[in-house]
């Protein structure tokens, strides 16, 4: 069955080449983390941001039991990464909402998010995207995805392709995923 993850496991899987540079904007749990740098191979390179300790420390243990090295854990808000990256990148993937199995009042907020993606626009090339799997429900994250949803739409569209995937058939306030590539 198709679940949301896959729509940003296909744009990694048929865009993302060995030896290219690609952000994890919310670490997490490490899975992204952990198929970009598959994806990228030795010679590429994956920065992950996260601002919550525990998020940095089971990336680090996945990736440890993976045996992968081609990774930069950084303990920092992903609003900061042109702080830490200064050349292009091929992709740039966010999960928002709260860390699985963390502190649901911990979660990312829509005022740091936009800020993070229009500096990812900035970093990504022209073959590149931005993946962005929006989580919501009954523990908030509706502002955020509000927010964002809007400030996708008023992307410049002579600039910036965005597609919105949405399991509308689902219950619960299933994931969207929304892609943005350059034009």
């Amino acid at each position: 069955m198709l679940q949301p993850q896959h729509i940003t496991e296909f744009f990694i899987n048929t865009f993302v080449k060995k030896g290219d540079v690609c952000i994890d904007a919310t670490a997490g749990n490490g899975n992204d983390t952990l198929k970009l740098a598959k994806a990228v191979g030795d010679d590429g390179m994956v920065f992950a941001f996260d601002i919550q300790e525990i998020a940095i420390e089971n990336t680090k243990a996945l990736l440890l039991e993976n045996n992968i090295k081609n990774t930069e854990l950084i303990l920092d808000s992903h609003s900061e990464m042109d702080k830490y990256i200064n050349q292009k990148v091929k992709a740039v993937v966010f999960n928002l909402g709260y860390l699985p199995g963390g502190d649901h009042n911990l979660q990312t907020k829509w005022e740091t998010t936009t800020i993070a993606i229009e500096k990812a626009l900035e970093l990504i090339s022209g073959d590149g995207f931005i993946a962005i799997m929006i989580y919501y429900g009954k523990n908030s994250g509706t502002v955020e995805k509000d927010a964002l949803m809007e400030f996708l739409k008023n992307l410049n569209h002579k600039n910036y392709t965005v597609t919105t995937h949405d399991f509308y058939n689902r219950p619960n306030n299933p994931p969207l995923t929304a892609i943005i590539t350059k034009n």
